[in-house]
């Protein structure tokens, strides 16, 4: 034995199976509730199954699986779900059904009542943003920023200069 390992090396690239991403969020002893509150907000959104420990349910289609893990950890900003918004109808719905028992903050961020932060978001805003005319989409910008929720209506009459 020369004290040498043979590697072998693979050519080409290598497929891996399709992979989900399932967020995974940590509650204090409310899984169960979590699940029962949001499922009653989105559309197309199910229980899937609860134990004592967790609830794994669907928004929208999306799977989350929430942990009844107790009191060490509390929710940050630094993760948010982004709700993407069609009308004001949509956002109208979003913000108020979310907000219940939580904190309205600004841009169209808030806190729901178990801490969780959400972005309810009109999805013309990235066009208003990022349109190739600086004074239109600074306009936006500007307008947005003072608002807490969206209004689809302002954000459009900014853009356009009225």
């Amino acid at each position: 034995m020369s004290g040498t390992m043979k590697i072998k090396v693979m050519k080409g690239p290598k497929r891996l199976a399709a992979q989900s991403v399932t967020p995974f969020l940590w509650f204090d002893g409310r899984a169960e509730e979590a699940a029962t509150f949001y499922t009653s907000i989105f559309e197309n959104s199910k229980i899937i199954s609860v134990s004592p420990m967790l609830a794994t349910f669907e928004l929208a289609g999306q799977r989350f699986m929430a942990l009844n893990g107790g009191p060490r950890f509390k929710f940050t900003e630094a993760i948010s779900f982004f709700v993407s918004c069609k009308t004001q109808l949509e956002i109208d719905h979003f913000w108020e059904k979310l907000s219940v028992g939580g904190e309205k903050s600004r841009c169209g961020w808030l806190k729901d009542k178990f801490g969780v932060s959400w972005q309810i978001i009109p999805t013309i805003l990235g066009d208003l943003l990022n349109d190739d005319d600086d004074a239109r989409s600074q306009r936006a910008m500007q307008a947005m920023l003072k608002m807490r929720k969206l209004d689809i209506k302002k954000l459009k009459a900014a853009a356009a200069g009225k």
